[in-house]
């Protein structure tokens, strides 16, 4: 800042060192911090490599997720070891990798897959009749001066052009025309499977950072002494070319001394596993199968027990914001987004806006958690000025974008952080969170109960939940009295059955079990000293994900 001087002290970064050998500095952890500091051309430390002995002590990631654990901290020491090894011993191919491979063949889950899943039907159905798609006049500016060239038009599957569409800045909406009757009513079940692009799916996030050094170095000593197990892999590699066509990570990778592999192209479906898949853990630790049936057995034995879907009352159906009044910046029409959706992103805020307006106080904090484009976290910081705002998001395009809304409203009491939100530590007074996906929305309530902070809590992609290292289902003492985690997991699985497609008997049914899913939440809330309510939005067409937990510390 101009006026002040700068510290005589340079800021330094200090990574482990032990030895480099065939361009990877070991421990790997520090190869991959190299890597990202290289991706984010990040100039601000000053690295020194430490000469150290020491192991790496593996509970320093105890409280994070089994996928975030696998690929930030398991992965790198496991290749680590085989790196040590491989040249000494009998290959032993760790089982970690073999999760990862059998990860990249499951399909991938995302919030509005029906959607997307949609789309990819009408291609289908287009390719197999041999009718030309569609193009889309999309004006995009890529966040970095490198590109591979014109990536768009080299890839022809519906989820890599989705997935390297988010890698890019959008400058202008695309228009979608609606969907014909025939794909719209489509059952759920007809829809194809979503398959994996990047390490969580369609979006490139820190995991495919951390793991690219690890996986690299893992295929060099395969492709160098073991090649004919090149072939067990072929979604791994695909991964590992397909990740290198992202804009910046040659130009990391050079920097870093990697050198990447030409691979063949192994052509495997994700549906065709290799057949010693079949016998690999999943990285959960909860293996039940679906489960065949309806829910209303479930229902009865929590009726039986006194617990019944009623919905608390909302406090004020009728209460809008002024949306023509307010800054264009402000509303969600600034997200890029269709006209029915903007309007259908407006009622939801004008719920949640409520809500918080009544609890907030002059000097609170204000955590918007998984906040994507901002959409909540900006509305609040214009219409609470006195209150502080902070915007927690994992993907950095997302996070662009709520800055230049923030910026062109000149916000000065709003702060964006770009993280997963257990890496969050700090100080608040009310969480709020817009359809945080399964287990994300328990994540945001035990965060704001440990801050006996208040929360605001919209669930979504209750199909999502299940069993982790840190939660266990159903949650409170009097669904555990009555439900098994199957029986609950039949409520998480019928919940998700509220798309307006449905017939109307289904939606109810989904909402049902929408409430009840909620209500184990609520009640296990109270149980820390809350008092808890689940509210249905209004008007409920405004998502077919509309309850909100809205929580208070007694």
């Amino acid at each position: 800042m101009k006026g002040m001087k700068k510290s005589p002290t340079e800021e330094c970064l200090y990574l482990d060192f032990s030895h480099r050998t065939e361009g990877c500095i070991f421990p790997l952890h520090t190869s991959v911090t190299l890597f990202l500091l290289s991706y984010c051309d990040c100039k601000i430390f000053k690295v020194c490599l430490v000469l150290t002995h020491e192991s790496t002590d593996s509970s320093l990631l105890k409280d994070v997720s089994q996928w975030t654990r696998l690929c930030e901290l398991t992965i790198p020491l496991v290749i680590e070891n085989f790196l040590r090894v491989s040249s000494q011993q009998p290959l032993v191919i760790p089982i970690e990798i073999l999760q990862l491979e059998k990860k990249f063949s499951e399909p991938v889950r995302v919030h509005n897959d029906d959607k997307l899943r949609r789309q990819k039907l009408k291609q289908e159905k287009a390719t197999k009749v041999g009718l030309p798609l569609p193009k889309q006049k999309t004006k995009t500016k890529v966040n970095t001066q490198e590109t591979s060239e014109d990536f768009d038009s080299s890839f022809k599957s519906l989820e890599l052009k989705v997935a390297f569409s988010k890698l890019t800045v959008q400058e202008e909406a695309t228009t979608t025309n609606r969907e014909p009757a025939h794909i719209r009513k489509a059952k759920a079940s007809d829809l194809p499977p979503l398959e994996h692009v990047f390490a969580e799916g369609l979006y490139f996030t820190l995991a495919d950072i951390v793991l690219l050094p690890c996986i690299h170095h893992f295929l060099v000593i395969i492709c160098q002494k073991f090649s004919e197990k090149l072939l067990e892999f072929p979604l791994l590699t695909a991964w590992y070319q397909r990740i290198q066509e992202v804009p910046g990570i040659k130009t990391a990778a050079s920097k870093c001394g990697i050198q990447f592999l030409h691979l063949p192209e192994l052509l495997t479906s994700s549906n065709e596993q290799h057949p010693n898949l079949s016998e690999v853990p999943d990285i959960e630790e909860q293996n039940d199968p679906l489960f065949v049936g309806g829910p209303r057995p479930t229902m009865t034995k929590l009726m039986e027990k006194g617990i019944e879907v009623m919905f608390s009352p909302h406090p004020c159906p009728t209460w809008t914001l002024d949306w023509n009044g307010l800054p264009a910046a402000v509303s969600p029409k600034e997200g890029k987004m269709s006209i029915d959706r903007a309007l259908r992103k407006q009622q939801q805020l004008n719920n949640l806006v409520y809500v918080v307006k009544n609890q907030a106080k002059p000097g609170d904090r204000i955590v918007d958690f998984c906040s994507g484009g901002g959409h909540v976290g900006i509305v609040l910081a214009h219409m609470l000025p006195s209150c502080q705002v902070t915007l927690i998001e994992n993907k950095e395009l997302s996070l662009i974008r709520a800055k230049k809304r923030s910026d062109e409203l000149g916000l000065n009491n709003i702060w964006f952080i770009q993280a997963n939100m257990e890496y969050f530590t700090g100080m608040f007074n009310i969480g709020v969170a817009l359809h945080a996906c399964g287990v994300a929305t328990d994540m945001v309530i035990d965060h704001c109960i440990k801050m006996r902070a208040s929360f605001v809590a919209c669930p979504c992609c209750y199909g999502f939940i299940q069993n982790t290292s840190k939660f266990s289902f159903p949650k409170s003492k009097q669904f555990k009295k009555t439900l098994s985690y199957k029986e609950h997991m039949i409520l998480c699985r019928f919940a998700d059955q509220t798309a307006v497609q449905l017939p109307p008997q289904r939606r109810l049914i989904g909402k049902q079990c929408m409430y009840l899913v909620d209500l184990d939440r609520a009640k296990a809330a109270e149980e820390c000293g809350y008092s808890v309510q689940v509210i249905s939005m209004e008007p409920e067409s405004c998502s077919p994900k509309n309850n909100m937990i809205v929580g208070v510390p007694i």
